[in-house]
């Protein structure tokens, strides 16, 4: 069996069970017109057929070819879907500092998603790949906010060849990544580094487990140094909130249940 079709049905069985399994039936997503939703929102379409349906959330700052490129991808493959403009929300508490705004944009939409999912009695689904969780590149209780994550283990370069494997729209694989959070907005020249330059690094250091010196031996200093400091500043970023101990049993400590036991 190909590597991506296996992939594939893991990950469709995988979505299935981690929702059905806690009683619920449904499943939502944010859909922005990039290449890890529209992976995200087929798989689980595919997994759950008609319980998922996916939320659209532009901005006064989005790229319009963005949303036509989420309807064209939606049509597609029969998802059923909702647009929730965010302008309204950012108008009402203007930032002018980009960064701000982005991650501000990105708490909007989760909020919205979050409340969208109540209305449908749906879980998240998140759109976070290996590569942005492992250098923080993303918003707290924003984008990285999910009660299940299908692609959390795929790094960036391996989301554009799976991409191709499930059929995405071509418009979708070929530009350049970007969160859409501001005009003009490019993941690639916000971290300085192309993911074809970052991941391999990654591989070598997360999966691999190289150390600092081989890695060194390996790829440019610049890079490394780079990259292990994302790691590494962002790991408040990949854990639930510290949780000071005074009790016997504390959460997080000693209260270790799986996330799904049962009386």
């Amino acid at each position: 069996m190909k590597k991506w079709e296996l992939i594939e049905r893991f990950l469709i069985k995988f979505i299935y069970e981690e929702i059905t399994k806690t009683g619920i039936k449904k499943g939502i997503c944010g859909l922005s017109g990039g290449i890890d939703s529209a992976v995200v929102a087929i798989l689980a379409k595919k997994a759950l057929g008609e319980n998922f349906k996916v939320i659209m959330m532009p901005s006064q700052y989005s790229s319009k070819a963005s949303i036509e490129d989420a309807k064209k991808l939606c049509k597609k493959f029969d998802i059923d879907y909702e647009i929730i403009s965010i302008a309204p929300l950012l108008e009402a508490y203007p930032i002018d500092d980009k960064v701000r705004l982005g991650n501000f944009s990105a708490r909007m939409r989760m909020a919205i998603l979050y409340d969208k999912s109540a209305e449908f009695n749906a879980l998240v689904i998140g759109t976070s790949n290996k590569s942005e969780l492992m250098l923080g590149y993303g918003t707290l209780f924003g984008d990285l906010a999910s009660a299940l994550n299908p692609i959390g283990d795929l790094y960036k370069s391996e989301i554009f060849e799976f991409a191709r494997f499930l059929g995405v729209n071509e418009e979708i694989i070929n530009k350049p990544p970007s969160a859409d959070l501001w005009q003009g907005q490019s993941d690639e020249a916000e971290l300085g580094y192309s993911y074809s330059e970052i991941d391999p690094v990654l591989v070598d250091f997360v999966d691999n487990r190289a150390t600092k010196k081989e890695l060194l031996e390996k790829y440019d200093k610049d890079l490394v140094e780079f990259v292990l400091k994302k790691v590494y500043q962002n790991q408040f970023k990949r854990k639930p909130p510290i949780i000071a101990k005074l009790k016997s049993r504390t959460i997080g400590h000693d209260f270790l249940y799986e996330r799904d036991i049962r009386l």
